[in-house]
Formats: structure tokens, C-alpha cells, sequence
């Protein structure tokens, strides 16, 4: 069971000047809150890509450069390369290219992301949306496991008997898992694949991912996979405190993404209710005291089977000191009741 914390970047808006907060001064902190999470035993950390005035990180390779060289053991994903708007040599290489920095310890968390705005940002058409992501997919496999690659697709230029450099530590392959918001689709392609799988579940009741997740094993089994190379997690919101008004506090934070994403979306704005109610054992939050959380993981160890948990804590983008103590606490006091 391995543990680990992911990050989009969230900035917070300054309220003095109603302007987006320093995306250089949040860079920074990631990459302390990073070397404190290594420090502290944490097995994983993914940085999330986005191209939006309210998150810090369009590059998660170059963040998670800059952490390799500030860590020893914590493994560096991306958390999630948008691979439809990706150019797969390019992901391939630069992955790699951190592989070699951090001594083996790249990963790449590959989907189609929960935002559209890289699609126009680098001239795709959302009209391709399902074929470019399969498609590229495709490549990215057969660059990770071939030594030259031939392909040839409908929508990027063939490759033809060709090697893309450096080569990664492991005989060239790098672990590439399979980020999942819930379709159907998704989950059967990744099994079929032999992929490693990650659910995000950020809402609703996490039960309700049971039929989806035994659906994946079912197929991963049926493909001819080994049971025993299977690997499963989830990607939940996450933030811990023993300090109950920390906690409390922490809704303003969560409120105020939720209602920033929720406006483009046609949510309603999120409320108090909601909070609690997802913090409840059969919620889909994970904050709270240290018990709690580990509690509350532990379940879904029971429930899913999961080989590694994901814990997505900067959502509304608490403050650094805060952040610092509550990766210290999962770290610390969480992980190793996992394990």
C-alpha cells in the first residue's frame, strides 16, 4: 500500500487587489511542501497540468524536475499529462529525461483532464477529443516499450523505424498509469491495456465506484494480466488537521474552488452541508483529524482492494504553514497505519 499527495496548484485570490496570487511564490512552496513529503516517508507526489489563470502549473515535468533534485525517494508523477493535447514523443522524452534526474523515480499519470483549455491553446479540435487521446495513447505505449517505433495513426504524422531519446532507467520503460474520472470506456481500455488504474473520486459516495472498479479487475484478469502485477488508486480530496477549527476553517478554502469551478459549470454554491456530509465516513473527502482520515482510507483499502492512495490537498489553496503540517501529519501519523 503505498501513499502519496497530489497537487494542481490552486491560487488563491488576493483580496486586497482581487488579483491572483504570485504563480513564482506558489511554485516555490510546492517544491518545500515536496521536500517535506520525501523527508517525511510519503511513497508518491503527482502534480497536476492546467492552463488557467487560477492554478500555478502548466509544466508538471519541469516542477517535478526541480523536486527531483530536492528529494531522494519520493516517486515524481505527472498527475495527469492531458495526453490529447500532448505530443507523446515529447512526454516520452521529457519523463524520461526525469527518470535519469531522479534515478528512476518518474512516473506518468496520463488522461483526458477535466478542463478543455489546452485543446485551442495548442490548435486541437475538441471534435477529435475521444480519437486523439486513443490514438496518442497508442504511441505513447509503443514508444515506452519498443526500442524503434514504427506507427502510423490519422491524426499525427507516422513514425517510421525511429528512436526517441534518452531512454528511461528500467530497459526504457517508464510506469505509465491510467487517470480516470468514471466512464466506463476509460476503465475497460485501461484494462484490456494492462494499465495501472486511478479513479478520481471527488464527490458523491465513494460505494458508488465499487461496481466500476470490480468491472476493471474483471476485465484486467479477463485480458490475460497477472492478478498479481494489478495495481489500483484512487485520487481523493484530502486535507488533515487534530485542530478542529483548522478544519472548520478549511471549508472557506474548499467553498471557494468549488464555487470558482462550479460558476463555469452551472453548480449551485457549495455549501456547508455538503462539507460535512462529504467528510462523513461514507463521504468522498477525506479531511479531518489523522484517526479520521485513516480510518476513512483504510475503508477503502477494504472496499477497492487499492494498492496506493492519492491524497489531493491543495485544493482552495491553504496557506504554507498550514499545508506543511497537515503533509506532515499524513505522512508521519497516516501512511504508516496504512502500511
Amino acid at each position: 500500500m503505498e501513499v502519496g499527495i497530489g497537487m494542481f496548484g490552486d491560487l488563491a485570490v488576493d483580496q486586497t487587489t482581487g488579483k491572483y496570487k504570485d504563480a513564482g511564490v506558489k511554485i516555490r512552496e510546492i517544491l518545500q511542501q515536496v521536500k517535506l513529503m520525501d523527508e517525511v516517508g510519503l511513497d508518491v507526489f503527482a502534480m497536476g497540468e492546467h492552463h488557467r489563470p487560477d492554478y500555478a502549473v502548466s509544466s508538471p515535468e519541469m516542477v517535478l524536475s526541480a523536486a527531483a533534485s530536492l528529494t531522494k525517494n519520493i516517486k515524481l508523477a505527472s498527475g495527469v499529462t492531458v495526453l490529447s493535447s500532448s505530443e507523446p514523443v515529447k512526454v516520452y522524452e521529457d519523463f524520461a529525461t526525469l527518470d535519469l534526474i531522479s534515478d528512476g523515480r518518474a512516473e506518468i499519470f496520463v488522461g483526458r483532464g477535466s478542463f478543455i483549455e489546452s485543446f485551442p491553446l495548442y490548435g486541437y479540435s475538441l471534435e477529435d477529443y475521444e480519437q486523439l487521446f486513443e490514438e496518442k495513447l497508442e504511441l505513447l505505449l509503443k514508444i515506452n516499450s519498443e526500442e524503434n517505433v514504427s506507427w502510423s495513426g490519422k491524426l499525427r504524422a507516422p513514425m517510421n523505424n525511429q528512436t526517441v531519446y534518452p531512454r528511461a532507467k528500467n530497459n526504457g520503460k517508464l510506469p505509465i498509469w491510467r487517470a480516470v474520472g468514471g466512464t466506463p470506456q476509460s476503465v475497460l481500455s485501461a484494462a484490456k491495456l494492462g494499465m495501472p488504474l486511478i479513479v478520481a473520486i471527488i464527490g458523491g459516495m465513494p460505494v458508488q465506484f465499487k461496481s466500476l472498479i470490480d468491472f476493471y479487475k474483471q476485465e484486467y484478469l479477463k485480458a490475460g494480466h497477472q492478478e498479481s502485477e494489478m495495481q489500483l488508486a484512487i485520487h481523493s480530496h484530502t486535507f488533515v488537521s487534530d485542530d478542529q477549527s483548522v478544519i472548520n476553517g478549511y471549508f472557506h478554502n474548499y467553498k471557494s474552488q468549488m464555487d470558482r469551478i462550479g460558476k463555469s459549470r452551472g453548480w449551485a454554491p457549495y455549501t456547508k452541508m455538503q462539507y460535512d456530509g462529504g467528510k462523513a465516513k461514507d463521504g468522498a473527502l477525506f479531511i479531518g483529524n489523522t484517526n479520521e482520515v485513516a480510518d476513512k482510507i483504510a475503508y477503502m483499502k477494504e472496499l477497492f482492494g487499492i494498492t496506493r492512495f492519492i491524497g489531493h490537498m491543495d485544493v482552495g489553496a491553504p496557506e504554507n504553514d498550514v499545508m506543511m503540517k497537515s503533509i506532515e501529519l499524513f505522512g508521519e501519523k497516516i501512511a504508516p497505519q496504512m502500511r
